[in-house]
């Protein structure tokens, strides 16, 4: 029975949200600030007053929470925390632009507009995801608040979205992990990139986010007594010497422990830097420099620094505008610790990222104000130029996100920073496009070297240019870059244009050579028999010579010529197919459960099995496709295609053996593989396909692919591997290698 609604708590509830807003904003507020936030709220309040949350509560208190994080973690001023109270009025409410405008003015009412999602229906193969996004960047590139109040709308989401159904909570926290998290990243918004991260982590394997959680709670007293011990020479030091500081230790988040165990392929206990030590200094901005290395200095005298793991963004900020001093060094007791020197402007602007910026423009205005300047910038440029779909310029957008950077130089010396792995045709590109078309190759600190040759930090680079040159679809794949790909891209289109008219003109005389008029029928013709599905790609396939154009001839155009198939250019009736599988049951696909009633197929690359936590793809050619929802391909299809994701769970009656592959690895014996595989054979009575086993210097590593009922079935496998002698490691690993 639900619990009755007291309306006077409810109020008394909003009005403490309400006032926690304006005492946190109190510092920032101008005269009439205070004014201008109450009508905001008073707008709201009204416009929402029938609404309510998935959750229960009132609706007011989502639109409070967005302006309380835009004040009190990413720390923007009254513009914003009155945006952030509107942003949903237009979208849920009878509000307009105009109306929110009229009484707010336009810079809120721009604001408002860029957080407005698009309505609409929209076509099967489009992503409402990614046009809804590539409008919000439009107004971004504008005015950054959309996107700040943007990802501040998105935490509030993501912190509540235990109230939400399963496939809302997987659809969401895709997007998170896709866009979200690495757009706060690229702000400087780190604080907040490790929530977003962690949270998604939570809602798409809760088992394993529990697990580390708890892993990093345990060893939190033994951490905390590791700390104290390795600062004291260091605090004693610092104080020795006059320093004004604080010193912090920090564990790393959940999801990067869980990113580096993968990538490294080691365990929790294995990770060496689970926690860094943040030293962070109170000295002018012109002392800066000098004093974080006379700390490194002092750090470094107590304790050896690893040499391979010193990184320097105070001398070369990162592009997003962090600065920081970062080492690694052993400590007495044997373990690897990451040291972090930096200033409390410093430690702001890796907090709050790009709103930092404005609250120390008086210290000279600084590189890395300047550089997320020039990056919103090429996304104004990115967007005024791309004619792509709006999927692929968000592929585009995303490749320049989450990257390190690699810094090389001009031959005058200016210092071009671009995303790792950039090549010496990108860095053409970034000079100017007009270069960037007619590049032959580059000179590398003097050395030739190809269009594909990736930059390495300090390298100097000359673009070597000829009229002559012209871009080829190959240059694609020697791009990383937004900029050089969509430029690329744009003169091939052109080109393609370009052609394509020519072919045109050759079809057009060579219809009037035969006598052949030239209708919509005797078009379709030609693209039935050279097997083109559209004209322009027929055109230009003619113009290259790619298809020979002696080969139309009269007898093409006949009457017994006319093919009996049906039109390749005839729409699929898939949409009919997936309503008729939706149908066996509407709010759920039981995998197993009438099933032979339409196609489907289980994922490849993520091999799903009876257990997983699952959810069906709908695609055009091979109906629906199962996936596990921790799948490397998950993020991308729910963030980009959510109304074609398929709740889906399995049958409890299924009774079919699964492939499944395990990882092994460990000490090698004589032996061993035979007690491996008596485990498997006779113990659990488990069909294999196949095991390979390298041995290396005493160490063994081994894959085994293995049929089996369910996860249970799989679980127990594991922990009886883990158990023979020698074996140091057993995991499932999702891809059919």
């Amino acid at each position: 029975m639900a619990t009755p609604i007291d309306p006077e708590a409810e109020r008394n509830e909003i009005l403490r949200h309400y006032r926690r807003l304006l005492r946190t904003a109190k510092p920032i507020l101008k005269e009439g600030d205070a004014k201008l936030i109450k009508k905001a709220f008073n707008t709201s309040l009204e416009a929402h007053k029938n609404m309510r949350r998935k959750s229960g509560e009132p609706y007011i208190l989502h639109p409070l929470a967005v302006a309380q994080i835009v004040v009190e973690e990413i720390g923007l001023g009254t513009t914003s925390i009155v945006s952030a109270l509107l942003h949903d009025v237009v979208e849920d409410t009878p509000w307009e632009i105009s109306d929110v405008e009229r009484e707010f003015g336009f810079k809120v009412a721009r604001i408002v507009d860029g957080l407005t999602k698009i309505s609409g229906v929209f076509d099967y193969g489009t992503s409402e995801q990614a046009e809804n996004f590539r409008k919000m960047l439009l107004t971004l590139s504008e005015d950054v608040r959309v996107i700040l109040i943007k990802l501040a709308d998105r935490l509030h989401n993501m912190r509540t979205l235990d109230s939400m159904p399963r496939h809302k909570q997987l659809k969401i926290a895709s997007e998170t992990i896709y866009l979200y998290a690495p757009l706060a990243h690229r702000l400087g918004l780190y604080t907040i990139k490790s929530e977003l991260e962690d949270l998604y982590l939570k809602y798409t394997d809760t088992e394993v986010y529990n697990d580390l959680r708890n892993k990093v709670r345990q060893s939190q007293s033994v951490r905390n007594r590791f700390i104290k011990e390795f600062v004291a020479p260091i605090d004693e030091e610092l104080s020795a010497q006059g320093f004004h500081y604080e010193i912090k230790g920090r564990p790393k988040s959940i999801y990067s422990i869980l990113r580096k165990m993968r990538k490294q392929n080691v365990t929790f206990e294995e990770v060496y830097d689970l926690f860094a030590i943040r030293v962070i200094l109170d000295v002018p901005y012109e002392q800066e420099k000098a004093a974080c290395w006379q700390v490194y200095s002092i750090v470094t005298d107590f304790y050896q620094p690893n040499p391979d793991r010193l990184r320097d963004w105070v001398s070369t900020p990162k592009s997003n505008g962090y600065e920081s001093l970062h080492t690694t060094v052993m400590s007495r007791s044997g373990q690897w610790v990451e040291v972090q020197v930096r200033t409390k402007r410093m430690d702001e602007i890796a907090e709050k990222g790009y709103a930092a910026h404005w609250k120390y423009k008086d210290a000279a205005t600084s590189q890395a104000e300047s550089s997320l300047e020039a990056w919103i910038n090429k996304v104004r440029e990115m967007l005024e130029t791309n004619n792509s779909s709006a999927l692929e310029f968000m592929d585009e957008f995303r490749q320049n996100l989450f990257v390190k950077e690699v810094y090389a130089f001009t031959p005058k010396g200016k210092l071009i920073s671009l995303p790792d792995k950039s090549t010496a045709l990108d860095f053409a590109f970034e000079i100017h496009t007009h270069i960037g078309l007619q590049c032959l190759g580059a000179k590398v600190n003097q050395k030739l070297q190809p269009l594909s040759y990736q930059l390495r930090n300090g390298d100097q680079v000359e673009i070597l240019t000829s009229h002559k040159q012209r871009p080829t679809e190959e240059w694609l794949q020697y791009v990383t870059t937004s900029k050089a790909r969509s430029r690329i891209k744009e003169y091939l289109r052109d080109d393609k244009k370009a052609k394509s008219e020519d072919g045109r003109y050759l079809v057009e005389k060579r219809l009037e050579l035969l006598g052949v008029p030239n209708t919509a029928e005797n078009l379709h013709r030609l693209l039935t028999h050279f097997h083109v599905h559209s004209l322009p790609e027929l055109y230009y396939r003619l113009a290259i010579g790619q298809l020979d154009g002696r080969e139309i001839k009269e007898d093409l155009f006949s009457e017994d010529s006319v093919s009996s198939q049906p039109s390749i250019l005839a729409p699929k009736s898939f949409d009919h197919e997936v309503q008729k599988a939706r149908g066996v049951r509407a709010d759920m696909l039981v995998i197993g459960e009438h099933t032979n009633t339409f196609d489907y197929t289980i994922a490849p690359c993520c091999n799903p099995i009876p257990g997983d936590d699952v959810f069906g793809f709908e695609t055009a050619d091979k109906g629906i496709v199962i996936h596990r929802t921790s799948c490397p391909q998950a993020v991308k299809l729910m963030s980009n295609y959510g109304n074609r994701i398929v709740r889906a769970k399995w049958t409890d009656q299924l009774e079919l053996a699964f492939l499944a592959g395990i990882h092994i690895k460990g000490s090698d014996r004589m032996g061993l593989i035979n007690d491996v595989t008596k485990v498997i054979s006779n113990s659990l009575k488990v069909n294999m396909r196949s095991i390979t086993v390298d041995s290396n210097d005493g160490m063994f590593e081994g894959q085994i692919m293995v049929f089996v009922n369910d996860t249970d079935h799989l679980n127990k496998m594991i922990h009886r591997l883990s158990k023979v002698r020698g074996v140091l490691g057993v995991e499932r690993f999702d891809t059919v290698r």
